[in-house]
């Protein structure tokens, strides 16, 4: 059966580790890794940076990405998920779907006979986890000594970073109006993990508290893809906007990320976020090299 990269956990600590050690000792290099192979892209949601992080991925590893586009696919007119995993499995080698439901990437993943990575839904963002990973080892070797404040909204970005820096032994905080806290099953998912690393997993409200001694200060913006943009949220996230008065509360040393697009003015202010503490498009760029690797792992051995 294939490995499928559905949420964070569907890779152990040690694997996630050695992943993140990977994309940054071979940054930059290029493989015949995916050689003859084709990997296909179901989109359903604008992107950027995962359909061409995940282009050049595949390009870089000697193999080829089709995008495939669910408005101009079968999958459109009404044949099944099922039936569509099926028939895509007899031609790619893996695919990467970037969808709303999380249910129907995990359908479509359950007759799968190829590696599928979760591209991003409503519910989660796993890939975006491990480049923010990633780009957090690149500044601090050890996680156990860091300390992650995200703000805002708590959205699939916020579900997945919760997870995977409760599961490497990070400290986290998710510092969210009441109302737009993430979800308790996945607060729920990230202390289960936070268990055997011995990290902490906070929930709270007060962002000038969530920002006192943080060495990485997050956000997103405040309404995903699909979002009406309403007032009252709007007016609700206000207090949580990353600028140079929360930023003068964290470590001198502070990095700020945010996973893009960014709303400047809004989530976060622009002279922070071009400012020289902002680790940004570094974070960006490591969707490449850590999605390399993560096709390497799930594709190196699958069949042409």
């Amino acid at each position: 059966m294939p490995r499928h990269y559905l949420k964070v956990s569907d890779l152990t600590r040690e694997e996630t580790l050695a992943l993140i050690d990977a994309a940054i000792s071979h940054k930059g290099e290029r493989s015949a890794a995916l050689a003859g192979k084709v990997m296909g892209m179901i989109f359903s949601k604008p992107s950027t940076r995962t359909r061409a992080s995940f282009t050049v991925a595949a390009y870089e590893l000697g193999g080829h990405a089709m995008f495939l586009s669910e408005s101009e696919m079968q999958l459109g007119r009404g044949e099944t998920i099922e039936d569509t995993a099926r028939i895509l499995s007899g031609y790619l080698s893996g695919v990467v779907i970037r969808t709303f439901s999380q249910r129907d990437l995990e359908q479509f993943a359950a007759v799968a006979t190829v590696p599928v990575i979760n591209g991003l839904t409503d519910e989660r963002h796993p890939c975006q986890a491990l480049s923010d990973l990633m780009t957090i080892s690149e500044h601090h070797e050890d996680l156990a000594a860091v300390k992650v404040a995200y703000f805002g909204d708590g959205n699939n970005v916020a579900v997945s970073l919760i997870n995977i820096c409760a599961m490497v032994g990070a400290h986290v905080v998710a510092c969210t109006p009441p109302e737009l806290a993430p979800p308790d099953w996945a607060v729920a998912e990230a202390r289960k993990l936070a268990e055997a690393s011995g990290a902490t997993v906070e929930v709270i409200t007060d962002p000038l508290e969530a920002a006192q001694g943080a060495d990485f200060l997050y956000t997103d913006v405040w309404f995903s893809m699909g979002q009406q943009k309403v007032p009252e949220k709007k007016t609700r996230l206000e207090p949580y906007h990353i600028d140079t008065r929360l930023l003068s509360l964290a470590k001198p040393d502070c990095k700020v990320m945010h996973c893009l697009p960014a709303h400047r003015g809004e989530e976060i202010a622009a002279d922070v976020m071009d400012g020289p503490q902002s680790i940004v498009f570094q974070q960006a760029e490591n969707r490449l090299h850590a999605q390399k690797e993560l096709l390497k792992l799930l594709m190196g051995d699958a069949k042409a």
